[in-house]
């Protein structure tokens, strides 16, 4: 598969890219409303960048817990509940004289409803589409993903700038009972991918194995950690500067935008596997760079410029689906979207505390360096390999009764 106009031919596409579409605006609207929210509250950095992504903190007691009902748990009754979780949630948040401390506790709470979403959905689009056509509907979801996040952070900017962060926030809570609704109406009822009841010891045997393997490990690695240091970067932006942060959250969105275009769809496939490390590798040098505190026309270049290295993800998707079982796809897609989005909570926490004791410039340059080390150490276990086969092998084996 590799037109754009196939995919959108393949029945259930269109409704999952929709609804996912409608979820990441209202998460872009919602995000940068509530961190405007907080600074303004307690004009802490830390603070800021802790709540914008305070979701993605959760993921680790998701991942660890309820990971395993991924492929136990019907697809469209579970992205409608979650969508609907995330609507009310967020119009909670905007209540009038709720404590900073409440809507931390709400935003952790929709981060562990959420953390079976990535496996969810991402198990859905592998089942829809054919094997060959995963990374270029998964390209295109990243790049609606983009474009959404280019658009929300400009629109929400505007709402907050001309009426107020708790306006925005009832904007992302409509936007997410859309998403419920397209869910629900453009999804046909699909039975699970896998028997059994979702348990926290499935969760941990599943776990266990998906680690045992060295290939998947590393990748999950690469995965998870020089984004989410990345993120850190970007959960700054707020406090770097307060004035311009919607445009500085779009031109990253941009760059992301170009580099999963690129990678989903221009470089040959042949080539693919040799671009993860490199596109890594950009991904963190311009912020480097940011420990010359330049001004936002300047920083708005770098961060555009970095962005593009987020299409090593799919690389790294790609050859992850190679090495996995297809009875475990969803819950290894869970996992990688679980750890990415930790790892991205824990990015912004560290980010924050750097930022908090020194500057945003100097958090900013602190989380790239780190990120590139990582990105340096896993190198050489990133080489591109054979892949494995497509279904389990004698060390690959699924626990008893994860096959429908």
């Amino acid at each position: 598969m590799r037109s754009y106009q196939q995919l959108f031919r393949t029945p259930e596409f269109t409704p999952l890219f929709v609804s996912s579409a409608l979820h990441s605006a209202g998460s872009t609207v919602g995000g940068l409303a509530l961190g405007t929210l907080v600074y303004a509250a307690t004009e802490s950095p830390l603070l800021s960048a802790v709540s914008m992504f305070c979701p993605q903190l959760a993921q680790v007691v998701g991942a660890t817990t309820l990971l395993s009902a991924a492929d136990r748990l019907a697809p469209r009754a579970t992205l409608t509940g979650i969508a609907l979780a995330y609507a009310l949630g967020t119009a909670a948040m905007a209540a009038p004289g709720l404590p900073v401390g409440a809507l931390f506790c709400l935003v952790l709470l929709l981060g562990l409803i959420s953390s079976l979403g990535g496996g969810v959905r991402w198990g859905l689009l592998n089942e829809i589409l054919t094997k060959d056509g995963y990374l270029l509907g998964r390209s295109v979801f990243n790049m609606v993903n983009g474009l959404t996040q280019i658009t929300g952070y400009a629109a929400g900017g505007v709402l907050i700038a001309l009426l107020s962060p708790r306006t925005a926030l009832l904007v992302a809570a409509a936007l997410y009972a859309t998403a419920a609704l397209t869910s629900h109406v453009g999804l046909t009822r699909r039975p699970p991918r896998a028997q059994g009841r979702p348990s926290v010891s499935a969760t941990w045997r599943t776990n266990a194995l998906l680690w045992s393997a060295r290939p998947r490990r590393y990748l999950f690695l690469a995965l998870w950690i020089p984004g989410g240091l990345v993120v850190g970067c970007e959960s700054l932006y707020v406090s770097y500067a307060p004035e311009a942060a919607g445009t500085l959250f779009a031109c990253a969105a941009l760059g992301m935008f170009v580099g999963d275009v690129t990678v989903g769809r221009l470089v040959p496939p042949a080539l693919r596997p040799r671009l993860g490390v490199p596109l890594l590798v950009l991904l963190a040098v311009p912020y480097v760079f940011f420990a010359l505190r330049p001004g936002v026309p300047v920083a708005a270049v770098a961060v555009a410029l970095a962005s593009v290295g987020f299409g090593a993800s799919l690389v790294q998707q790609e050859r992850l689906m190679a090495v996995t079982p297809d009875e475990l796809s969803g819950h290894a897609l869970g996992l990688h979207s679980a750890g990415m989005l930790t790892m991205q909570g824990v990015g912004a926490s560290l980010a924050g505390a750097v930022a908090q004791l020194t500057s945003p410039a100097t958090g900013m340059t602190v989380m790239a360096v780190a990120s590139l080390a990582v990105t340096l150490s896993l190198a050489g276990s990133l080489h591109p390999a054979r892949p494995a086969k497509r279904g389990a092998s004698s060390t690959d084996t699924a626990p008893r009764g994860s096959r429908e």
